[in-house]
């Protein structure tokens, strides 16, 4: 696993081998995130990414956030409750020198409280597949103020996802068993 693109190109992550059953984690693949990178930065979309606020749910090993702070965003908070994730994401935001940018939030992500900051305008929601923590996670990030209006909000999961309440679907693609869902939040 590395980062695809931007100031840290090339630059190896931490591995989680084939990822930790017992721990959720189920790196999302560099070709997946590749293909996602692409896309937002297609100009279908107003950049996304240059000096966005990026909060990554369910964040892993951190891959995703921080390869949005690869590529310019401002700053990265990563929400995962795992020991095993958390390590990975101190030991990859340490390899990229990013922790004057990056805030690690070690709890649940489907139990958020109310948002202590600014809102986020990228918003990385990577759950565990087929559990419906997704849903409980946007709902509580939603409810407590961490996505702010207008924010873009990509869904990976392994079915493809309705637009949650207050969201609007801009578009769906299938990468293997992997599909990615992207929604823009209600103004």
């Amino acid at each position: 696993m590395r980062i695809i693109g931007g100031q840290h190109r090339g630059l190896t992550l931490a591995s989680v081998g084939k990822g930790d059953a017992a721990a959720h984690l189920r790196p999302t693949a560099d070709r997946v995130r590749e293909s996602l990178f692409n896309v937002l930065l297609s100009g279908r979309f107003d950049d996304p990414v240059s000096d966005a606020r990026v909060l990554d749910l369910f964040a892993g090993t951190g891959a995703l956030g921080l390869e949005a702070l690869s590529r310019g965003a401002a700053l990265a908070t990563f929400v995962d409750d795992g020991r095993v994730a958390q390590s990975l994401i101190r030991e990859n935001i340490g390899k990229c020198r990013r922790e004057a940018d990056s805030r690690l939030v070690t709890r649940d992500a489907t139990r958020l409280s109310a948002n202590p900051d600014a809102p986020y305008g990228l918003v990385f929601l990577d759950p565990p597949y087929g559990k419906g923590m997704g849903e409980k996670a946007f709902a509580a990030a939603f409810a407590g103020g961490w996505i702010a209006p207008g924010a873009l909000i990509v869904w990976e999961e392994n079915t493809p996802q309705a637009a949650a309440p207050g969201t609007t679907l801009l578009d769906q693609r299938r990468y293997g068993d992997t599909w990615i869902t992207i929604l823009r939040a209600d103004q």
